[in-house]
């Protein structure tokens, strides 16, 4: 079976699954090619399962006008299975062949179809963003197949190589640094629990701005910015409780990620988590925005440990039952093989 990818975005949860699932690919034998920006930090990650082919596909440039030309040209020379876009973007460069079924991959709610005009299929990780592009008109074909990540523990870092000392309640979160990600406002809500301390990992945007939000609050010497790092696992193993604020998060991987770890984890009712996670059985769920409420829920965690075990347990069992690597490659492999 053979398939190309096109994915022109940068480094992010979107990114780490599209390494997960050309590894997953990979390890069953799909012969892959994947067109992608220059100098992404995964290209190595894939390189083992995937010819690469590099292109900023931009506007103004002679890529714009080749690049559409050559994937035309290497699709009737190689004849894949399929055709992968992912998201919006890459969605433009997805020729009008008629030779194998044409997917865009969609992690978030488009509002112009216009980008998919040679898409035979649809692929919404969340019943949500299938139900979105039916209501603004889409009348292709649409499926819904979710996520997976990497469920290995792994060893937790050591808490002095971040200044954070052994027994204190250490909360994490990670993501781009994006106002919807609400980072200041997590920030706000562990500055109300005394010798609570914070990890965020990432950059971006809004990483001065959350920055002076710990500094206001006299709290910078219990936050720690980690940064972007490749691999976050050891520092959420490292940690207490895993808390996802954002105001609007389309389904959630990092929480999928805290699972892996079998941590428990304290969700926004944003679109992802409320399709997912039940409160009190496998995490905490707190209105958008509520930032005693997240205060609240990270403060009952810290206080009954039955609970804490209870919510981490049935995250970790929802990771495995419905967000595998087995049954999500073998859902793609199924409609790699479906006709236009």
């Amino acid at each position: 079976m053979k398939v190309f990818h096109f994915h022109f975005g940068k480094d992010g949860g979107a990114e780490k699954f599209f390494v997960h699932l050309a590894r997953g690919l990979g390890r069953r034998g799909v012969e892959q090619t994947s067109v992608i920006r220059p100098d992404r930090l995964w290209r190595k990650d894939i390189e083992p399962y995937s010819k690469i082919i590099e292109s900023n596909f931009r506007n103004l440039s002679p890529d714009r006008l080749l690049l559409p030309m050559k994937v035309r040209y290497l699709a009737e020379r190689e004849k894949p299975d399929a055709l992968f876009s992912w998201a919006t973007r890459a969605s433009r460069l997805m020729p009008n062949y008629k030779g194998c079924i044409k997917i865009s991959r969609l992690g978030d709610y488009p509002t112009n179809l216009s980008y998919f005009k040679n898409t035979d299929v649809l692929v919404c990780n969340t019943p949500g963003i299938g139900e979105h592009v039916r209501n603004i008109g889409w009348t292709r074909g649409v499926e819904v197949i979710s996520n997976f990540t990497t469920t290995d523990r792994v060893a937790p870092v050591d808490r002095a190589s971040l200044d954070t000392p052994e027994g204190v309640p250490v909360v994490m979160s990670m993501g781009r640094f994006v106002p919807r990600k609400q980072f200041a406002l997590l920030t706000a809500a562990v500055a109300k629990l005394p010798g609570v301390y914070l990890w965020l990992a990432g950059d971006g945007e809004e990483m001065e701005n959350v920055r002076k939000v710990a500094a206001d609050l006299g709290v910078t010497d219990r936050v720690r910015f980690l940064g972007w790092q490749k691999d976050t696992r050891p520092f959420v193993a490292a940690s207490d409780i895993f808390v996802m604020p954002s105001s609007h998060e389309p389904l959630g991987n990092v929480i999928l990620e805290a699972w892996a770890q079998h941590k428990p984890v304290v969700s926004s009712r944003s679109e992802g988590p409320l399709w997912f996670m039940r409160d009190g059985e496998n995490g905490l769920l707190v209105d958008i925005g509520d930032t005693d409420g997240f205060s609240r829920a990270i403060e009952r965690l810290i206080n009954d440990s039955v609970l804490r075990e209870k919510v981490a347990a049935g995250g970790n069992q929802t990771l495995m039952q419905q967000f595998s690597e087995e049954a999500v490659c073998n859902a793609y492999i199924e409609l790699f093989k479906r006709k236009p």
